[in-house]
């Protein structure tokens, strides 16, 4: 459930109709519920009940700090993996010890300043990452608590790109090899072992590909500890899929159910790891249309949003449901369109073949399920300004993300010495 609904005729983000917010701060623009944040946040902790559970916003789904902020509100710590991620996390207030740290490409530098925060947990994604953080932690007399992230070779079932429990992907060690791992961790100086993590991938859909990696994940609990390792925590990652469209991923509640049956009598404390389904719902990407466009058999919308705002489309083949801010008339008639941004790629399409009344120039339109791998992963690829994000709660609404101008994006580059020399001597020859 979220809060983007039509009321009276307009579509709504909460007590505000978004047509509204779009004339104010112009399209295209990032629009966030507070209601929906809080409640996908509540209804998973309340499907933990009885767990020792404690939940790591991953912010790389999103990672405006109003958004880390409401979800900080309610008790939510962060799940990181960059030096960036720490410094968003935590100034948005989120607790330096609520804070774990995965992802297989730390640097010493990174370390560093994560042990300097004094955040909660490293995910230790390698052997030569281990031993490099050992390194880092000695030098400056701190301990890093650990968790290995073990790689249970299970199939999540989700696309390609965002799947990261297989035996070729990139993440995580080999479970047997994990094992060996943990016992050269434990001789190494400013290392502590604490935990086991695993994360099979994201918007996962089927529960099975879960119970098997989270039955794998008890099992290296428990075989590290019949090893001697004194393990009080159990990272079982994220990755609990959204519906975008007609997908029906499981619900929290029986997400839930799976957590508790494998973590039972373990005695662990719990970590979860949800970014998407904290937050996709909770957030549309507002546009405008620019032009209505036959070419041979296929009409165009033209929209001002594009693949450098919201990538997923062109990067995974997802498919948005886009809808008009007017709510169409019962037995409209309709029409099969492209929805297509200015971007020169001809991949710049957010929707292919969708049926929708017919719009037309200065039309509003929603991208909704954007809040989740959205502005976050958006660029300024030709030469455009990245968008601003709203944040909406009741009937009041915040721009935290502004649109920048032009020039403060030039502001971040310089020209080379020789070419402001080389523009005074040409200019001087003149």
């Amino acid at each position: 459930m979220d809060h983007f609904l039509y009321r009276n005729g307009e579509l709504h983000a909460e007590d505000l109709p978004l047509a509204r917010i779009a004339e104010a701060v112009g399209t295209p623009f990032y629009c966030y519920s507070t209601a929906t944040l809080v409640r996908h946040y509540r209804v998973l902790a309340t499907a933990l009940d009885g767990i020792d559970a404690h939940i790591h916003y991953a912010v790389k789904a999103n990672g405006n700090l109003a958004v880390i902020r409401t979800l900080a509100l309610e008790g939510a710590g962060a799940d990181v993996v960059s030096l960036g991620e720490i410094h968003r996390a935590l100034a948005a207030g989120v607790a330096p010890q609520m804070i774990v740290f995965s992802g297989v490409g730390k640097t010493r530098e990174e370390m560093a300043a994560a042990l300097d925060a004094g955040i909660g947990q490293f995910n230790i994604e390698s052997e030569a990452e281990l031993a490099i953080l050992s390194d880092v932690a000695a030098a400056r007399g701190a301990v890093a608590r650990i968790a290995i992230r073990i790689n249970p070779d299970v199939d999540a079932a989700t696309h390609d790109k965002i799947s990261t429990g297989r035996a070729h992907d990139k993440f995580g060690i080999a479970v047997p090899h994990a094992l060996a791992v943990c016992r050269d961790a434990a001789k190494l100086p400013g290392i502590e072992v604490t935990g086991v993590a695993v994360h099979i991938g994201s918007q996962v859909l089927d529960l099975g590909p879960f119970e098997r990696a989270f039955a794998i994940a008890a099992g290296a609990v428990r075989a590290l500890r019949t090893d001697g390792h004194t393990i009080t925590t159990l990272d079982l990652g994220g990755g609990l899929g959204v519906p975008y469209g007609s997908e029906a991923p499981a619900s929290p509640q029986a997400y839930g159910a799976i957590v508790r049956h494998a973590v039972a009598g373990l005695n662990c404390r719990v970590f979860l790891e949800p970014g998407r389904m904290l937050v996709a719902n909770a957030g549309v990407l507002v546009t405008r249309v620019l032009y209505v466009k036959q070419a041979g058999e296929t009409k165009f919308l033209i929209v001002d949003g594009a693949m450098n705002d919201l990538l997923r489309p062109a990067l995974y083949e997802a498919s948005h449901t886009i809808v008009p801010l007017r709510e169409p008339a019962d037995g409209a008639a309709l029409e099969v369109v492209d929805i297509a941004g200015p971007v020169c790629e001809s991949g710049d399409i957010l929707r292919r073949s969708v049926s929708m009344p017919a719009a037309l120039a200065d039309d509003f339109l929603a991208v909704r399920t954007a809040g989740a791998y959205g502005s976050v992963m958006a660029s300024t690829y030709n030469g455009r300004l990245l968008v601003p994000e709203v944040l909406v709660n009741g009937s009041q609404y915040a721009v935290v993300r502004e649109r920048p101008s032009y020039e403060a994006m030039l502001a971040a580059e310089t020209l080379a010495p020789w070419h402001v020399q080389g523009s005074a001597a040409t200019r001087g020859a003149a």
